[in-house]
């Protein structure tokens, strides 16, 4: 998501957002940065993949499943997925050259979102705040880098 906004002053700010796969490291995250391996997750991923194959070969042909059963079973497997791409953690970046000799320096501004929905509506808001006030506002997500 990229976006083009005119600040206050008059200055082009670029806001951008980014989706991550991993969860950036923080200054807080220092104790458990070491990252574990996915064996663990496709040991179970595959265990559960089993359980459900036998279930399925050894039911008898007298049962009769109703559809509601494979219906929730089906929401069931697809709500973790789902979860998880839609609360992934967006780097969210403000931006802007400066301008001319005599005006403001560059200036950026980085933030993590979490949430699909939630970076759009930041977005949206950061934006007026930029045309509002000429730059991001010190109370919200994005904090100025150096």
């Amino acid at each position: 998501m990229n976006r083009v906004v005119r600040g206050g002053d008059g200055r082009e700010w670029v806001v951008r957002a980014q989706m991550e796969w991993r969860r950036p490291a923080t200054a807080e995250d220092f104790e458990r940065d070491i990252s574990g391996s996915y064996t663990s997750g496709i040991a179970m991923l595959a265990v559960c993949v089993l359980l459900a194959v036998i279930l399925v070969a050894w039911l008898p042909d007298t049962v009769v499943v109703p559809p509601w059963v494979i219906y929730g079973l089906l929401l069931i497997a697809v709500f973790f997925p789902l979860r998880w791409v839609l609360n992934r953690p967006w780097t969210v970046v403000a931006e802007t050259d400066g301008g001319v000799t005599g005006d403001p320096p560059p200036e950026r501004w980085v933030g993590i979102i979490s949430g699909m929905f939630r970076v759009r509506s930041e977005l949206t808001r950061l934006a007026k705040t930029i045309q509002r006030e000429a730059g991001p506002d010190f109370e919200g997500p994005l904090r100025p880098m150096e």
